[in-house]
């Protein structure tokens, strides 16, 4: 039983009055109060206590789970990939854990093909552990309702977590004129998504795709627009649809060309990556939109959180080749964070993002918060992230699943 006193909490919503939270195997099961009979203390004076965080939009593996833990980000979102034997992670206490869409829907050739003309990113593992789940991504092209109705049933039978669809015809990724689904099969994939119990989320890039998505009735967007500067058409219907936005922010800037090397600058970063990872951060980008405006991305952000958007924090990091570069996997959520805060969120609001939004969209009832009986999965960073966000940065010590992870 270990017991951590002294601290600032923040349980995924507001800072609380608690001090204290008890952690006894997986759970929390107490927050406040005076320490049980047999517990080792923790002494959290001048630290945050924090729920783990939810990156919201990854393509990972074992190595990307391990790394994002090392950040104590927890739970891994991912949004397309090979799949995960989830009893196997929930085993280990050394990786984060993950939920999957397994494939996406795409059109035949349609996006992401084009990223990938030879297979595999070069790069990326192909095999053994270090590569599970980061492969080619599998077949999910579908030319019709009929097709896509099938696919959805079979990705519900193979436990897709959730179904992802992709509406992208290549205006802001270099490939202008990419194959697209029909507006009918988008639409007969997501009522039949939703009529087996399956969230729904949509790739869109642009607004004319984000509208679509929308008027599909989408429950999701994994991606913020980013052709043009928004509009109150498209941040009024986004607002009464009730979707929610993982904005990527991380993941504009790698579209327009910014590399992570702002982020790998910080010794807090650089200090727990690969050379590897390093390397991708610091001189890796898409750069397939160079001329795109990334004011004008803050600033549909924070149009959208003023509308009342559910926004999420999610990052869009996949492998460690340049040419998807300026991301990693843990350590661009931090990155994530901040770029939220300078587009107008609190660094509260941010925080909520990367916990309890997403525990709640996601419907992930036992993580997100710190609150008894929930995943002892927590964040014990120096200083106060509430007030300044960098701070999410310094971190002292980590649980996934109750089990305190080795300091780095």
């Amino acid at each position: 039983m270990t017991y951590i006193k002294n601290a600032r909490i923040f349980d995924g919503e507001r800072v609380i009055d608690a001090r204290t939270v008890v952690i006894e195997g997986r759970k929390i099961v107490q927050v406040g109060g005076k320490a049980p009979n047999h517990s080792t203390a923790i002494d959290a004076a001048g630290a945050t206590l924090l729920p783990g965080l939810i990156d919201s939009h990854t393509h990972t593996s074992i190595e990307g789970l391990r790394n994002a833990l090392v950040f104590g980000v927890t739970t891994e979102l991912e949004m397309q990939g090979g799949g995960h034997d989830r009893a196997e992670v929930d085993k280990r206490d050394d990786i984060a854990d993950v939920r999957s869409a397994g494939t996406g829907l795409t059109a035949p050739g349609g996006h992401p093909s084009e990223l990938f003309p030879d297979g595999a990113p070069p790069g990326a593992p192909s095999d053994g552990e270090e590569g599970e789940g980061s492969g080619p991504p599998p077949d999910g092209e579908v030319s019709n309702p009929r097709e896509a109705i099938k696919m959805i049933r079979r990705l519900v039978a193979d436990k897709a977590d959730y179904i992802k669809i992709m509406i992208e015809e290549g205006t802001v990724l270099g490939e202008p004129d990419l194959p697209t689904l029909s507006n009918d099969t988008i639409v007969a994939a997501v009522t039949e998504a939703q009529k087996l119990g399956k969230m729904t989320l949509a790739h869109t890039l642009t607004i004319p795709a984000t509208e679509q998505a929308i008027d599909a009735g989408i429950d999701g967007l994994a991606h913020l627009f980013i052709d043009q500067p928004h509009t109150s058409r498209v941040v009024r219907k986004v607002a009464e649809s009730g979707a929610f936005v993982t904005p990527c922010l991380c993941l504009n800037r790698s579209i327009m060309g910014e590399t992570g090397a702002d982020l790998a600058a910080d010794k807090r970063v650089s200090s727990k990556l690969s050379t590897e990872w390093l390397d991708t951060l610091r001189h890796g980008s898409l750069n397939k939109y160079p001329r795109g405006n990334f004011d004008d991305v803050l600033a549909s952000v924070a149009a959208l959180h003023k509308a009342g958007v559910d926004i999420l924090a999610g990052t869009d990091v996949s492998v460690p080749v340049r040419y998807l570069g300026g991301l990693a996997h843990g350590a661009s959520v931090h990155h994530e964070l901040q770029l939220l805060v300078r587009a107008g969120l609190t660094p509260a609001e941010a925080l909520r993002a990367a916990t309890a939004v997403p525990a709640r969209r996601f419907g992930l009832a036992d993580r997100g918060r710190i609150a008894e009986n929930l995943r002892a999965d927590l964040l014990l960073v120096d200083g106060d992230p509430t007030t300044d966000i960098s701070a999410s940065l310094s971190i002292r010590a980590v649980w996934r699943n109750g089990t305190r992870q080795p300091s780095h």
